[in-house]
């Protein structure tokens, strides 16, 4: 063997090792970020399922990294481990369509309510509304925060494809360099109506989200057991997906308005 083959398989052996080094180091966040989702899931879904499906997404983001972005590659592996966690979970397709139905007539309800009452409407209007007692309409709510385990998914204003407003959301306190790239105008509508969630809501969505807490841990912080967390969680995912649907829609209507406007 030449010289310059000794070398270039000298170099080789040393990525291959530096590969094998950084996904070893980044095998507990797969772990992590799998039990997290499987907190929220029904029983026959197997968490382990769930880590394979983030090794694969760990192993994507190794093999398409560009450190010339100088972006972390922790930040990075996140966001990609997690997208193909809830990416096999679709494909799996594992909600009854009961339920499903039940989630379009909360949000057809909450859509209802909030136009004759101008302002955001409790559980309690929530369940009259829906012909429900408040126990059995919060329990539903517990049973769809498993559901929508991708959480905030809106059809996007600018293509019409769905997309998962979590990834609009920074996952520690400070800006991400994922975050600041992320559209201003997404940022800035996402920010206005999180501001007008009661403040229960607001608190588990910054401690779930921006905290990095389980729902189990939350209910620890609030003094609430973890099934109301649940529950409060899935309410104010049905509110923002209500009220971000009503500020694009308008949003857009506005554009084709001033788009048609004479002298346009």
């Amino acid at each position: 063997m030449s010289k310059h083959s000794v070398q270039a398989y000298t170099v080789w052996q040393d990525k291959l090792e530096e590969r094998e080094r950084i996904l070893l180091e980044h095998l507990p966040q797969v772990r992590y970020l799998a039990r997290r989702i499987h907190e929220r899931l029904p029983r026959h879904v197997l968490l382990e399922d769930l880590v394979h499906a983030g090794v694969i997404g760990l192993i994507d983001a190794l093999n398409k990294f560009d450190r010339s972005k100088h972006v972390q590659f922790g930040s990075y592996a996140k966001f990609r481990i997690r997208g193909a966690i809830l990416d096999s979970l679709r494909e799996m397709d594992w909600g009854p369509r009961e339920l499903r139905r039940k989630a379009r007539r909360i949000e057809e309800a909450h859509r209802r309510l909030s136009m004759e009452l101008s302002r955001a409407p409790s559980e309690v209007e929530m369940a009259a509304e829906l012909g429900m007692e408040l126990r059995e309409f919060q329990q539903l709510l517990g049973e769809l925060d498993g559901l929508e385990v991708g959480s905030l998914h809106i059809e996007s204003p600018w293509d019409g494809k769905e997309e998962d407003l979590c990834d609009y959301l920074p996952n520690a306190p400070e800006d991400t360099p994922f975050f600041r790239c992320l559209r201003s105008e997404m940022k800035a509508l996402l920010t206005r109506v999180i501001a007008e969630l009661p403040e229960k809501e607001q608190q588990v969505l910054a401690l779930y989200y921006f905290e990095d807490l389980t729902m189990k841990e939350v209910g620890a912080v609030l003094g609430i057991g973890e099934s109301r967390v649940s529950q409060i969680h899935s309410l104010a995912v049905v509110r923002l997906r209500a009220r971000l649907e009503e500020l694009m829609h308008a949003g857009k209507t506005a554009a084709r308005a001033a788009a048609q406007a004479p002298g346009c």
